[in-house]
């Protein structure tokens, strides 16, 4: 089952309360402290994301079946332990980048 998460806006502007993902060098905003569940993504100029997902919109689903949710979809990052207790991947469906969660459990809910 997927449940809607957080849509991601890629910015070129730092933006109050960022946390640094040293495996895609990206700065990230938390969507739990935006009133419209909004991440904001600033990548460092040597970031190894490129493509769809530094350059366009995501929407972000919590999967409860992480691998199956992506099973036959076009894979563009990942997948990758993005935080202690968060695995993510990002993958091209139908036309639109989505990101898949998973989270190890309740305790580890820094993203929710």
């Amino acid at each position: 089952m997927r449940t809607f998460h957080h849509i991601g806006l890629p910015t070129d502007d730092k933006q109050p309360g960022e946390a640094y993902v040293e495996a895609t060098k990206v700065w990230v905003t938390s969507p739990l402290v935006h009133k419209y569940r909004v991440e904001y993504l600033r990548f460092e100029p040597d970031s190894p994301v490129t493509g769809p997902v530094r350059d366009l919109p995501h929407v972000a689903y919590r999967v409860d079946d992480f691998d199956a949710a992506y099973a036959g979809l076009e894979v563009l990052l990942g997948p990758f332990q993005a935080t202690p207790g968060l695995r993510v991947v990002f993958v091209l469906e139908h036309g639109a980048v989505v990101e898949f969660m998973e989270f190890a459990s309740d305790a580890d809910l820094p993203w929710g």
